[in-house]
């Protein structure tokens, strides 16, 4: 996969941005952006990249997060 991939993650209940993410890292994804708005999700997607071995950055925005996961 080339590129950036983006996942609307807003409304969604953790673990689904963390599976979301999950599927997307192992498709071959090597950047991927999140937008979440679930209160769990920091923790699950910060497990997610660990397990991976990439980067995770946090971008606050007014109303809801986006996670930038790189693979290192």
């Amino acid at each position: 996969m080339s590129g950036v991939v983006r996942i609307d993650a807003r409304g969604m209940r953790c673990p689904w941005p963390a599976i979301r993410l999950a599927r997307a890292l192992r498709d071959g994804a090597r950047s991927v952006e999140v937008l979440a708005d679930d209160p769990q999700a920091p923790a699950e997607l910060a497990a997610v990249a660990k397990a991976s071995n990439a980067a995770l950055g946090i971008i606050l925005d007014d109303f809801y997060r986006i996670f930038v996961v790189t693979c290192r």
